[in-house]
């Protein structure tokens, strides 16, 4: 989700405001969807959910594309029901018609973000050092990892300030570099495999919980963890004024997006835990490296991918970051958090306090989880960023059910009711703490949360004792809702 930029006032009339020129074929509209669910999690978390289920890493990806798609048909029946670039703060308002609600949802949104690009940032700089030592994993404890990852979410922050462009041409250019790193894994683990090769095929139908629990909790932990790799497909969503006859091709791109992605991820799964021990998957940050590694250490792949591996998460981090500080500037520019948030560089034309601001908080969370040495940092943010966008996913699909009693004027994708049921009882499912979830999780979302209630808090303080007016969302047109 993005805030508009245009300096005009929040109540200026809609038929006013000059529409976002339809680009996006489904073509393009696919490669965007499938760019943004491959990146960091198929980089950096296969091994940290083979360590939650063992052999059977395979499964909770499968599950977490399952519960996604229930929820994407949520997403089809809400985006065709009102084709704007708004995604779910636009659905919950109109729900719920509760500005703090609303609010709430868009913060959670940006800081799902902010937890997504940190956790690429250390991914960045493990795969950083691992391509400089030629496919040699660093030790996980190594305070260059931590200094190399302050310096990458410094350098998105310039990056960001200078006004890069999300153009779709370079979103397809990004997208083709990971495709084409995965396709060469995949293509070097199945000559491995159907060569015989393979000492641990059997291992991918085994199920083994390291702390020995159960097998519900067990799978559900990695199914909340896998979710981080559905980061970004709702995304999609916020194109939707810049598609053509979105009401039309939605529907088929986003569920052949899921599909493709879902392909890919299981494949990946299946392979890495059919070549390389569960343990050594568990214990990396590189997995696909040590796929490759093993499969073929001759080849020149082995030393080219953790490059691979860092312009993904590298592209991850930036858009979420970008994605974010625009959502806190909108949110500023409309009234909701305090004013100074809003401001622009009069010089690069980007929100400049809202970049400082949200990167201030990435840099903060990345020490605060560094200087913790039990468990995996990758593993915390990622699921932490997944804890926080299920939240999201929930609401929406209680959002779909309380829309149905509003009609709209022109045909559109309608979910069947038990559908989005389900993926609210799922979705809801999910963050609760009996899944197994890491207590940290809720920690670090529970402060994030915070941060954004005090900041509304002293916002809304402020209004009343000035007798300043924060703009309501109803007056809002939908392309200018952040």
């Amino acid at each position: 989700m993005t805030a508009s930029t245009d300096a005009g006032s929040a109540g200026q009339n809609a038929e006013k405001q000059p529409e976002l020129k339809r680009v996006l074929g489904w073509k393009l509209l696919l490669l965007f969807i499938i760019g943004d669910i491959l990146g960091t999690g198929v980089y950096a978390l296969t091994g940290q959910v083979a360590g939650e289920v063992g052999g059977a890493a395979w499964l909770p990806f499968l599950i977490a594309f399952a519960v996604a798609t229930l929820t994407a048909f949520s997403y089809l029946e809400l985006v065709t029901k009102y084709p704007q670039a708004a995604g779910a703060a636009l659905y919950v308002h109109k729900a719920f018609g509760v500005h703090f609600i609303t609010f709430i949802v868009l913060f959670t949104v940006m800081c799902s973000g902010i937890t997504s690009a940190t956790t690429a940032s250390r991914a960045f700089a493990v795969n950083m050092l691992t391509g400089i030592n030629g496919g040699e994993s660093p030790d996980a404890t190594r305070p260059a990892l931590l200094f190399i990852a302050i310096g990458f979410l410094l350098l998105v922050m310039f990056i960001n300030f200078r006004g890069v462009a999300e153009g779709v041409g370079t979103n397809v250019v990004l997208t083709l570099v990971e495709l084409t790193g995965l396709l060469l894994v995949i293509f070097i683990a199945l000559f491995f495999v159907f060569g015989g090769n393979a000492d641990h095929w059997d291992a991918v139908v085994v199920f083994e919980s390291p702390e020995e629990r159960n097998i519900l909790i067990a799978v559900s932990a990695a199914t909340a963890l896998a979710f981080f790799a559905l980061v970004g497909f709702e995304d999609s969503v916020n194109m939707a004024e810049e598609c053509k006859e979105p009401t039309r091709i939605f529907p088929k791109v986003m569920l052949s997006g899921l599909g493709i992605t879902a392909v890919v991820y299981v494949l990946i799964a299946i392979l890495a835990v059919a070549i390389v021990p569960v343990g050594v998957l568990a214990e990396s940050e590189t997995p696909l490296v040590d796929v490759v590694q093993t499969a073929a250490p001759d080849f020149p792949m082995t030393e080219l991918l953790p490059w691979i591996s860092m312009f993904a998460v590298a592209n991850t981090a930036l858009i979420n970051m970008m994605m974010a500080s625009r959502l806190l500037y909108g949110m500023a520019k409309q009234g909701v958090l305090p004013k100074f948030l809003a401001y622009v560089h009069p010089g690069r034309r980007t929100p400049f306090a809202a970049i400082v601001f949200t990167t201030v908080i990435a840099l903060c969370l990345l020490v605060y989880v560094s200087a913790d040495p039990k468990g995996s940092i990758v593993g915390l943010l990622g699921g932490t960023t997944a804890l926080l966008l299920l939240a999201v996913f929930t609401v929406v699909n209680v959002s779909v059910l309380v829309l149905r009693k509003d009609k709209v004027g022109h045909k559109h994708f309608r979910t069947y009711t038990p559908i989005a049921v389900l993926g609210a009882v799922t979705c809801g499912y999910l963050t609760l703490p009996i899944t197994g979830r890491d207590p940290e999780q809720y920690v670090i979302a529970g402060w994030l949360l915070l941060l954004g209630v005090v900041l509304w808090a002293l916002t809304y303080w402020w209004h009343k004792r000035t007798g300043a007016h924060a703009a309501h969302y109803d007056d809002i047109p939908p392309h200018e809702i952040p």
